[in-house]
């Protein structure tokens, strides 16, 4: 008998939903109930962890799990959505913004902090998500919400572009956090690379492609599948 019950962990490419990965994985293997851990963006590629047959059940324990990112961000220039794909505007010179500068700005964001969620997010206000309202041009202010920076870690500065790992609490918004950057040092910034390698305790290394598991048959996702 093949185990249909268990924890599949796949690098998600970039251009398609977190819903997409679960649907493919739905109707290639014939699963009634998958679902996911924790959404990515189109955008962002990694991590995502979907729950198959009775783990489905137990989403709500792996949403709450810190997550690791690898992301760059562009400093100079704002984005309506927060990232590259959203309509990119041109702000201020970045003469003024040294090396120095943009370290202690990022350290200004280590431990608590409080974060307003983007306007382009899920997040529900009366009923109805971010998104839907800022794609109609209606701006909702939102409260600010306490999300914890564990680690922020500049890897590398290359003019406009700053390249930096993160660990943080569940419901943090990396593009929300390149925003905040950017106006703490008054250029303006955007997120334009977004890699999760960690959530909770499954790891970017253990992830299968979806080139992968095209090939996969069901005994080999059986092999594949992670149980607790």
């Amino acid at each position: 008998m093949i185990v249909t019950d268990g924890i599949l962990i796949v690098d998600k490419p970039q251009g398609c939903t977190s819903h997409d990965i679960v649907d493919f994985v739905r109707k290639k293997f014939g699963f009634k109930k998958v679902g996911h851990a924790g959404t990515l963006d189109p955008m962002a590629t990694g991590v995502l962890v979907i729950l198959i047959g009775k783990y489905t059940k137990s989403a709500r324990l792996f949403l709450n799990d810190d997550k690791e990112y690898d992301a760059t961000l562009i400093l100079g220039a704002a984005s309506d959505t927060g990232d590259a794909w959203g309509r990119i505007e041109k702000l201020n010179s970045l003469e003024a913004v040294s090396e120095n500068r943009i370290k202690d700005a990022f350290g200004k964001f280590l431990g608590p902090i409080e974060q307003v969620p983007p306007s382009y997010s899920a997040v529900k206000f009366k009923g109805k998500k971010l998104y839907e309202f800022a794609r109609k041009g209606i701006e909702i202010k939102v409260a600010p919400r306490e999300v914890l920076i564990h680690r922020l870690d500049i890897s590398k500065i290359d003019g406009p572009e700053v390249s930096f790992n993160v660990t943080c609490s569940k419901g943090t918004y990396i593009r929300q956090l390149c925003i905040d950057l950017g106006k703490m040092l008054g250029c303006g910034a955007y997120l334009s690379r977004l890699r999760r390698t960690r959530s909770g305790d499954f790891i970017i290394n253990e992830a299968n492609t979806l080139e992968e598991l095209k090939s996969f048959d069901m005994q080999t996702l059986k092999n594949k599948l992670r149980v607790k």
